[in-house]
């Protein structure tokens, strides 16, 4: 099987087998967020989310390092595009998650630094309704069960959010805006806060400066922070991947 990757394409139908995307971002930050935002790992980070799939399924990793280079977080999503046509679309998906922290543990009896790795297993369905091209509603709920002893065994994340895709601004500059209100409860602790996702970014170039808030507005969650906030510089690339049958 032959691979070519550009962004566009016309072949006759019995010479292409399938098409595929590999799109994604690589990002560094002065404070790395999680995926539920009100937990950050504090320190500076990179990040990058990727996608390679096809029209309905894709392969999601999303993998994130501290900038020492000690591994933070690893989130392979299968993801399904249920409804894709019209204003109303909804994505499901599964993940497996690996959480590392540094723990100091006896070796030996000698006091150690260690990685620990704890696992989860989370699954999310993400609702959205386009109310104008570069304007969307929606709600995201994610389940997450803790597999190690150590872990949070359950937690539910859920959003109501906004899109706002592109906010002109001067020539080819534009802003993207995503505010947020979410409710978490991790084994009965709850939590309510406010989010926002600011990027800017520049037509057809692949640089983005982004930055995320967040705001505590009623908790008892332990680890809980009252306000997060990041400044990130994002690099987006998007291929197509036509895949031809060997002869």
């Amino acid at each position: 099987m032959t691979i070519i990757a550009h962004s566009s394409f016309s072949q006759s139908a019995d010479s292409i087998e399938s098409l595929r995307h590999f799109s994604g971002t690589v990002s560094v930050t002065n404070n790395g967020i999680s995926l539920v935002p009100n937990f950050s790992l504090g320190k500076p980070a990179a990040l990058a989310l990727l996608s390679l799939g096809g029209k309905r399924f894709s392969f999601d990793p999303d993998i994130r390092f501290s900038l020492k280079g000690k591994p933070w977080t690893f989130l392979f999503w299968a993801r399904y595009k249920l409804f894709t046509e019209g204003r109303f679309k909804m994505n499901t998906g599964v993940h497996l998650g690996m959480n590392f922290r540094t723990s100091t543990l006896p070796v030996n009896n000698v006091p150690t630094e260690t990685i620990v790795l704890r696992r989860y297993l989370a699954s999310e369905l993400a609702p959205n309704y386009w109310l104008a091209k570069n304007i969307s509603i929606g709600a995201y709920y994610l389940y997450s069960r803790g597999i190690d002893d150590g872990t949070v065994k359950n937690t539910h994340f859920i959003t109501l959010n906004s899109n706002f895709t592109r906010i002109p601004l001067i020539k080819k500059i534009y802003l993207r805006a995503a505010p947020q209100v979410y409710f978490l409860n991790q084994d009965g602790k709850k939590g309510y806060y406010f989010n926002s996702t600011f990027a800017l970014a520049k037509e057809d170039f692949p640089l983005a400066v982004t930055s995320t808030l967040n705001r505590e507005l009623h908790s008892n969650i332990i680890g809980s922070k009252k306000f997060i906030w990041n400044l990130s510089l994002v690099y987006s690339f998007s291929k197509n991947l036509i895949l031809k049958p060997a002869h």
